[in-house]
């Protein structure tokens, strides 16, 4: 039986080929002080982050919200 297994990292991860410019990958890596795999996850973290912040900016203004502002400032005395 011949089974072909080959390991590359841990689960979940995937490993990519990727034209980058060599100067901006290597400034991004100088900015983190860390190695291409993890400058290049710190940055799609921010491309997801960045993304997350623009969804909860469009939903400015259309929650209702119905709060007490004095009483929410208030804290119990001990």
């Amino acid at each position: 039986m011949n089974v072909h297994m080959t390991i590359v990292g841990p689960p979940g991860t995937r490993r990519i080929t990727a034209n980058l410019d060599a100067e901006l990958l290597r400034k991004a890596c100088a900015v983190t002080g860390e190695g291409i795999t993890e400058t290049l996850a710190l940055g799609l973290e921010m491309v997801r982050r960045s993304a997350a912040a623009s969804r909860a900016r469009s939903l400015r203004g259309k929650l209702p919200l119905d709060l007490d502002l004095e009483a929410s400032r208030e804290r119990a005395r001990r």
